[in-house]
């Protein structure tokens, strides 16, 4: 019931209010940048209900006005990921399927990494580039026309590379162009090629050799390896161009920012890159409690590594716990004391951690097999994504024998690691001890490393004493705020 002076409470909920969406880009721009008319033809020609559209941070202010543009012309409800479950360039599966989407459009930055779960398209940001200038950096930096350079960028500036290859190609007749690939039945693609999983790294030309990585695809000269040839790479630096150096750290980089409209040689010392990537191994060979952290949700065949890290630690006699924490940062790692080392689950960009602050360290699948794994010798070789240390993968190695294994020394701390206190294969315990048989030589371990570690704590939180203290009758506490109660200072 309402009166003269006031509205009705009903009226108030129900009111449907007009809001005009603001937005960093014109509005008249919305349609290029963002292809609205071919994620309209993606949405009505597979006749989807739901859509999510997951948006980096920077193009958030954009999002209201094209989720709005793309209602009005399909019968699709659409919804913003707004706050990623963890890095921006995977795709947000989880998060769709929490609103029961049907599809994603996936807008900005992407490492490419292959997605299973729901149909997907990519929409790359257009971020400005002078093409010419990118050209007279290119020529300085190589002013020998037949020397071998592969053409790498980020994605948001696929749009200028063709024209770059124009102005470069008749120059350099050993110029290769890298291509983006998508490496999922489902994802739609436009101007740009789709391979499935199974078609990946084959050859496509008798006198070239085609290699895929990271989402991109080029051809190799026949009688020349990766190692022949030198990289440039278009874009700013970042996680991209770092995971690049890294897996081809033996390959010279130059590069072209198109903010600063500048080249340069990267000067970034791989070799001492390389070595604290090694320090972190032996921080892993000496660690008995590993963190497995899951880092992604989306990238295909994660449980899988998950799985086959389990097995590994186990068969190195580590015990290991897995966390599923969204977004790293030092608060949350600094909270599990007993965790000596974590090893990151995530896709190849997001693996290599600036862990400097962190109280334990952060490594890789690949460092991790590297430390439990006797097979496998640390090499040149450096391996970012983890689906190729699956079985069938292009650096799978099998197990070691456990019955071959010397003693080791470790180079941190310089004592033997004892062998012999390592758990192989867990006994079923009929009498609920933590300690079990290791082999027929009587010799044991304790199977709960957290457990123990608790237990040597000296605070372990507050302490329920049942049974240990008097039952008393409740009594008038103080009143106020702790910096001054009100009956202090009155005595």
């Amino acid at each position: 019931m309402s009166d003269a002076f006031s509205s009705s409470s009903e009226s108030v909920i129900q009111r449907v209010v007009d809001v005009t969406p603001k937005t960093n880009t014109p509005v008249d721009k919305l349609q290029e940048l963002y292809q609205i008319q071919e994620t309209c033809e993606f949405v009505n020609k597979r006749q989807f209900g739901k859509v999510a559209l997951q948006f980096p941070d920077e193009l958030l202010g954009d999002s209201v006005a094209v989720a709005q543009q793309i209602e009005e012309n399909t019968n699709a409800k659409t919804y913003i990921l707004g706050d990623t479950s963890y890095g921006s360039c995977c795709v947000d599966e989880v998060a769709a399927e929490h609103v029961g989407a049907e599809c994603i459009v996936h807008y900005g930055s992407a490492c490419l990494s292959p997605s299973k779960r729901l149909p997907l398209m990519y929409i790359f940001e257009r971020r400005p580039v002078d093409v010419e200038k990118c050209a007279s950096a290119f020529r300085e930096l190589y002013p020998d026309t037949q020397s071998h350079i592969i053409l790498l960028y980020h994605v948001n500036y696929v749009h200028a590379i063709n024209e770059l290859g124009t102005l470069l190609l008749p120059e350099y007749p050993n110029l290769v162009i890298s291509e983006l690939v998508a490496e999922a039945e489902q994802c739609c693609t436009h101007n740009w090629i789709k391979i499935h999983p199974e078609n990946i790294c084959l050859p496509e030309q008798d006198t070239n050799q085609l290699l895929c990585q990271f989402g991109r695809r080029f051809f190799l000269k026949n009688g020349l390896s990766i190692t022949d040839y030198s990289m440039f790479y278009v874009g700013e630096e970042g996680a991209t161009l770092r995971n690049f150096m890294m897996a081809w750290n033996h390959c010279s980089f130059t590069s072209f920012n198109p903010k600063t409209m500048k080249g340069r040689t990267e000067s970034v010392n791989i070799n001492r890159a390389l070595m604290k990537r090694y320090y972190a191994i032996e921080r892993a060979k000496d660690a008995r409690v590993v963190g497995i952290l899951v880092g992604t949700l989306g990238v295909a065949d994660y449980l899988s590594i998950i799985q086959q890290l389990k097995e590994t630690l186990r068969r190195a006699g580590k015990k290991s716990y897995m966390f599923a924490m969204g977004k790293l940062n030092v608060p949350k790692l600094a909270n599990f004391l007993e965790i000596d080392i974590y090893v990151l689950i995530a896709c190849p960009e997001n693996s290599l951690l600036d862990t400097s602050e962190f109280y334990k360290p952060v490594v890789t699948p690949f460092e991790m097999d590297v430390a439990c794994n006797k097979t496998r010798e640390w090499s040149e070789e450096y391996v970012t994504d983890f689906r190729h240390l699956l079985p069938g993968g292009q650096s799978y190695v099998p197990p070691a024998d456990q019955e071959d294994e010397e003693p080791d020394v470790s180079l941190i701390t310089g004592g033997m690691r004892s062998h012999d206190l390592l758990i192989r294969e867990p006994a079923q315990s009929t009498c609920g001890s933590s300690v079990v048989l290791r082999n027929q030589t009587m010799t044991v371990a304790n199977a709960n490393s957290a457990a123990l570690f608790l237990a040597e704590r000296s605070w372990r939180g507050l302490e329920q004493k049942l049974g240990e203290t008097p039952v008393v009758k409740a009594v008038r506490g103080r009143k106020g705020i702790a910096i001054a109660y009100e009956e202090e200072g009155t005595r």
